[in-house]
């Protein structure tokens, strides 16, 4: 994120698509639906037709009307990977193609509301003849720059801008991601932002920020994702005194997160960049995860990439050894350390220092914070993965069962 925090160290490698840009929130189909329209008046009122200054000049120009359902993103080029140095990770390799060197189907990110809610097919009701012919499916929309009103900026970023933007038919307010082609080509990571959309258009969770939809043209791709009008937890935390929040509030916030990793990890997906500035406030105040630039689908290997932040880096990602969901664990302990205490644990002046503390695990819990608070960070900041708290326990912990009234 653009925050200009002291001391926070981003390593790119080349940096996810999501780094530096602020996304939104609020879960849901994109359909009117109760404080739609009216939850952000003030949003409502600044929105104006200023496409021309998001898209450029010829830039629109494909058809629509259906639900979401995108164009594949075109393939990406290959590319030789940058050699990576001690203080630099390289990126990630993409995928390999298929035998038949055919990319990936498009992905299908029709809102939640218009899936059954077991993934399978929708029954045909009681008319179940095998005889009789399918209904024709209706049309899929294809969406362009044209349906959508765009508003003020939300965040800039390396790699593009967010804007505010509103649906003109059902006057859905949206935050627009949108990414510069070039500058994705010339990092080399077109199968990082493909992988983003990929993996976060296919979550529904109440605490992961939902993306409805993406479309692109000749020079842009445009990620259609929920509005959170609260921005970064990060922009939150450093309006509170000393930076830090109480403890309740905090554990309320570990609780929401928790939830949505037990989530992920149960999809096999490792988020790997776990930190405020990747958290998101919706409407309610309710914590979001917002960015998966990072994120990997991960069903049955680990990793060896070094990626993220240096503060929340674990100890095997900072030995480059292989690493697995365990590393969310330790990410959630830093976090939790970060919010009650109002630095990250292992801040140093330098890198070197940074990574020495996490090596040794070596960190001062402040006497103004709880025994039962300081007891949950220890037992997630463990060099061992294998003997980090599970996220079930985080659940359950008493200091969580203090603080977070359960419905």
């Amino acid at each position: 994120m653009a925050c200009n925090k002291e001391n926070r160290k981003l390593f790119t490698a080349p940096a996810p698509v999501t780094t530096g840009t602020i996304i939104p929130s609020h879960s849901g189909a994109m359909l009117a639906r109760k404080g739609a329209t009216g939850s952000a008046p003030a949003a409502n009122h600044a929105l104006k037709t200023n496409a021309a200054k998001v898209a450029g000049k010829g830039v629109e120009g494909q058809s629509h009307g259906g639900v979401f359902k995108a164009p594949q993103l075109p393939p990406p080029v290959a590319r030789t990977a940058a050699p990576s140095s001690s203080s630099k990770p390289g990126a990630e390799k993409p995928p390999p193609k298929t035998d038949d060197g055919c990319q990936p189907e498009p992905m299908d990110t029709t809102p939640s509301s218009d899936k059954p809610a077991d993934g399978g097919e929708r029954p045909s009701g009681t008319n179940s003849d095998p005889n009789q012919q399918a209904a024709p499916k209706p049309a899929k929309k294809v969406w362009t720059l044209s349906n959508f009103d765009i508003g003020r900026p939300l965040g800039r970023g390396k790699f593009g801008n967010v804007y505010l933007a509103r649906e003109k038919e059902t006057k859905f307010v949206i935050a627009l991601k949108v990414l510069f082609k070039k500058q994705v080509h010339a990092q080399g990571i077109e199968h990082q932002v493909r992988r983003e959309i990929e993996i976060q258009s296919h979550l529904r969770h109440p605490n992961i920020l939902r993306m409805y939809g993406y479309f692109h043209d000749e020079s842009r791709i445009y990620l259609i994702l929920e509005y959170a009008p609260g921005g970064t937890l990060f922009k939150e935390q450093q309006q509170q005194p000393g930076k830090r929040f109480p403890e309740k509030r905090c554990a309320i916030y570990v609780y929401s997160l928790v939830s949505a990793l037990i989530y992920l990890h149960e999809r096999n997906v490792i988020h790997r960049d776990i930190k405020p500035e990747n958290l998101l406030l919706g409407h309610g105040g309710e914590l979001k995860i917002a960015d998966f630039g990072w994120s990997v689908h991960e069903p049955t290997s680990s990793r060896t990439t070094l990626c993220g932040t240096l503060d929340y880096l674990s100890p095997e990602m900072v030995q480059g050894q292989p690493h697995t969901k365990t590393v969310d664990l330790w990410s959630l302990g830093v976090l939790a350390y970060e919010l009650l205490c109002g630095k990250a644990p292992f801040l140093a002046n330098t890198y070197e220092e940074t990574y020495r503390k996490i090596m040794k695990v070596q960190y001062i819990v402040p006497p103004d914070v709880t025994k039962a608070a300081a007891h949950l960070i220890s037992r997630l900041l463990v060099k061992d993965p294998a003997n980090r708290m599970p996220l079930e326990n985080v659940a359950i912990h008493p200091w969580i069962q203090l603080h977070v009234d359960k419905k």
